[in-house]
């Protein structure tokens, strides 16, 4: 696996296995890799006759009270698990690099950011349609891919991609979770074991909802009901604690809330759990007959 620093040596380097490849797949990541992030890198191998990964904590992304400096960095085990994957070209850039003094230039993907995670964390979406841009622009991939996980971010990214006709596939590849339902995040590291298990209170409230929709539900207030329900119940005094950012259920393509799930929906929780933030979602199909 060839590692390039610099936006020059990527681009470079894209161009020469471009040359060879007949497609190229971008798998870009914060690092901290998990089977979520491989899995992401299988498909692209499957799809691809080359595949570039992408590791950058990146900046803009993060509030001045997130935890950008405390983001886990595990490099060399990174790397060592993307090369054992198959992944031909790795760009781990600095933040200079990204950003070089006097950068100005951002991508703003308008009303959609301030939704969901966007509502929680401003100027979040407006960090990562930038740095996602720009890694599309240096690497000019034919797919990239992204974690249902990060729904919101999906969503963010279509919007983007077709508003500005952007060259590139988006490819949404399943969530990832442990045994237990956990869904797998580079932050679940942070977690004490006792919060570990209250974590799972994401994942029983989408279970909840995704029960009654399977069952014909197809009302938004109740289906958020039995999430809350779930919350309700792990938040009792000798719980580690838990709190609630939201619980919602939307249009998975634009986020916005809605009234009925016949057509499909997006049913997506965020929570702490001690000072970590985690997200899940649970994506309900159109409603047959």
């Amino acid at each position: 696996m060839l590692i390039c620093t610099t936006p020059a040596e990527m681009q470079a380097a894209c161009r020469h296995v471009r040359g060879s490849a007949h497609s190229l797949g971008l798998v870009p990541t914060m690092g901290a890799l998990h089977a979520g992030h491989l899995s992401l890198v299988s498909a692209a191998l499957t799809q691809n006759d080359a595949v570039a990964a992408s590791i950058f904590v990146n900046p803009t992304q993060f509030g001045p009270n997130e935890d950008y400096a405390a983001y886990p960095r595990t490099f060399d085990e990174d790397c060592r698990k993307l090369t054992e994957a198959g992944v031909a070209l790795l760009f781990a850039p600095t933040a200079a690099d990204m950003y070089p003094s006097g950068n100005t230039t951002f991508v703003d993907p308008g009303p959609i950011a301030t939704r969901l995670d966007g509502a929680s964390r401003p100027g979040h979406f407006r960090g990562v349609a930038t740095i996602v841009t720009r890694l599309f622009h240096i690497v000019q991939p034919d797919r990239a891919y992204f974690g249902q996980k990060d729904a919101a971010q999906a969503a963010v990214l279509r919007h983007i991609v077709r508003d500005l006709n952007l060259p590139v596939e988006l490819v949404v590849c399943p969530i990832v979770r442990e045994p237990d339902g956990l869904a797998l995040s580079s932050r679940n590291r942070y977690l004490s074991a006792g919060e570990r298990s209250r974590a799972l209170a994401l994942s029983r409230a989408l279970a909840a909802a995704g029960d009654l929709a399977g069952h014909g539900e197809t009302r938004a207030e109740a289906l958020r009901a039995a999430m809350l329900s779930v919350f309700s119940v792990d938040a009792g005094p000798d719980a580690a604690p838990v709190r609630l950012d939201y619980a919602a259920v939307v249009d998975p393509d634009t986020l916005l809330p809605v009234a009925d799930t016949s057509r499909g929906a997006l049913l997506a929780v965020a929570a702490f759990i001690g000072a970590t933030r985690l997200i899940d979602n649970l994506l309900i199909p159109a409603h047959e007959g």
